[in-house]
């Protein structure tokens, strides 16, 4: 049951990075860029978590990715946000 659930909530971050990575497609826009990349992060974490038997949920590598994944996050948000310089007219 376990695997069935990580496995759930893999192909669920998966899709939605794709989701996201079309969107980018379509505008351009480095914020749905910035969240895809977050997405497919954390997708390919849970398979990897899952799949090895011996490492604990509490190591450091588990940590730094889903903190990669959550600053990517919070990154795109502030770009999104910072004012733009207005070009010379």
């Amino acid at each position: 049951m376990d695997l069935m659930l990580a496995g759930a909530g893999a192909m669920g971050s998966m899709v939605i990075g794709l989701f996201f990575l079309r969107f980018w497609r379509n505008s351009g826009d480095r914020f749905f860029l910035y969240f895809a990349l977050s997405f497919l992060i954390e997708g390919g974490h849970r398979v990897y978590a899952s799949l090895s038997p011996g490492m604990s949920e509490d190591s450091p590598f588990h940590f730094l990715l889903r903190l990669l994944s959550y600053c990517l996050i919070l990154w795109a948000i502030a770009c999104k946000n910072w004012p733009r310089k207005k070009a010379p007219e």
